[in-house]
């Protein structure tokens, strides 16, 4: 196996990803209830791109705690059938299965997720990035193997208690893709899982999952 060859392949995906996400270049698509949500284009790919941007009246640790409570990912996170802890590697990295809720007539979607906490030392920013591993686990009958995805949450915290989040999302649904579908995935599924979002961190069970090592 080409060691080298995998390292550099790496380091371009990397690249291209943080480029596309750098890039100036959005179109405001919603803009409600406090919640903006920009898609673009990726050139020569059939990758659709969006940013959400919002605030959250709650704490680093507090969201944090909440986007690494897998298990109850399907309350909130938009059209989620359902979402399962698979591995535990440390308090701030896991893997998880997730499966989509699409109508009829297409089909489920489902993907698998390294996802990765880190916390910049000085500005106290948080970033909570997932990666797609597809081969992971056996494709299951009759639901749609998502291949290529990428997410990232950048968490920033104000002065007034508040976390300003933006949460960039690329994806190819795969299959026969209709627009409906492409619209769910990049705009009103980030729409709808902010709205959610909002009051699933005001739940009481998050008033004793803090994650330690997050400062806020």
């Amino acid at each position: 196996m080409n060691w080298k060859y995998i390292f550099v392949t790496l380091c371009l995906i990397t690249f291209v990803t943080d480029n596309t996400f750098s890039q100036n270049d959005w179109i405001l698509k919603t803009d409600k209830e406090g919640i903006k949500v920009f898609t673009k284009n990726i050139e020569n790919s059939s990758l659709k791109v969006s940013k959400t941007v919002c605030v959250i009246n709650a704490s680093l640790s507090r969201i944090t705690a909440v986007l690494l409570d897998i298990n109850s990912s399907a309350d909130w996170v938009y059209s989620t059938k359902k979402a399962t802890l698979l591995k535990q590697l440390n308090p701030l990295e896991l893997y998880y299965y997730s499966e989509v809720s699409v109508p009829w007539p297409a089909s489920n979607r489902d993907y698998v997720v390294h996802m990765k906490v880190s916390q910049d030392e000085k500005t106290k920013s948080v970033s909570v990035v997932g990666e797609n591993k597809p081969t992971y686990l056996p494709v299951v009958k009759n639901i749609v193997r998502i291949q290529q995805s990428y997410t990232k949450w950048s968490m920033t915290p104000l002065q007034n208690g508040q976390v300003q989040i933006e949460y960039y999302l690329q994806v190819d649904p795969g299959g026969i893709v209709p627009a409906w579908l492409i619209n769910m995935f990049s705009t009103k599924g980030p729409f709808e899982t902010f709205k959610n979002l909002r009051l699933q961190v005001k739940k009481d069970i998050y008033d004793k999952m803090v994650v330690p090592s997050i400062k806020n």
